[in-house]
């Protein structure tokens, strides 16, 4: 996440983009981009307490911001449950941080296809192997399993399933070694949004 520092636009006296994509693509790399950011994805537990968890950002584009898990995880059964979430991308060593609230839908499968093939080894594997039974199991047997693991990665696992945050805000988030902290948020209002400034 060593995109260039566009948090001066929070704070300019210029009027900001109308778009806030045009903020959050400055902000986030590019889907190509290896290096996938990490964020805070909260969810509403099936108990009602909020519930939250670091997965990766796979892709996002105007449609949405993608993720993706594991089929029998908790998160799964919360989004089915009520499909609403939110996502945190914080830049601690830039001073700035997005956040993303909005529906999850089902991604599509060309979709999930490009961010299975965009994981690392490692990451693919996990999917294949990351269950409730090998957990269970002593190290050394996990450690055995996970050494002898023949499966192709050139497929998705099974278990593989992803999801597509559709915003209905973007709050950027920008510090200032000058001033206060400030905030420009964003909220969907019917075909566009509605953009103000907010105390940080």
């Amino acid at each position: 996440m060593t995109a260039g520092d566009p948090a001066p636009a929070v704070h300019a006296d210029a009027p900001p983009p109308a778009d806030p994509f045009v903020l959050a693509r400055a902000w986030l790399p590019a889907d190509d981009d290896p290096e996938r950011p990490r964020v805070t994805l909260s969810t509403i537990g099936e108990d009602g307490y909020p519930d939250a968890r670091t997965v990766l950002l796979s892709a996002f584009d105007e449609s949405g911001f993608a993720f993706h898990t594991a089929r029998a995880s908790r998160k799964v059964a919360e989004l089915a449950a009520v499909p609403r979430a939110s996502i945190v991308v914080l830049w601690p060593d830039h001073g700035r941080q997005l956040l993303v609230r909005g529906d999850v839908v089902p991604d599509d499968e060309a979709a999930a296809a490009a961010a299975w093939a965009a994981r690392p080894e490692y990451l693919r594997q996990l999917a294949w192997l990351n269950t409730e039974e090998l957990a269970a199991l002593p190290l050394a047997e996990r450690v055995g399993r996970w050494a002898g693991f023949r499966a192709a990665l050139d497929g998705p696992a099974d278990s593989w399933v992803g999801y597509r945050l559709r915003p209905i805000e973007l709050t950027f988030w920008a510090a200032s070694a000058r001033t206060a902290s400030r905030r420009l948020q964003y909220l969907r209002a019917g075909a566009g949004w509605r953009c103000r400034p907010l105390p940080g």
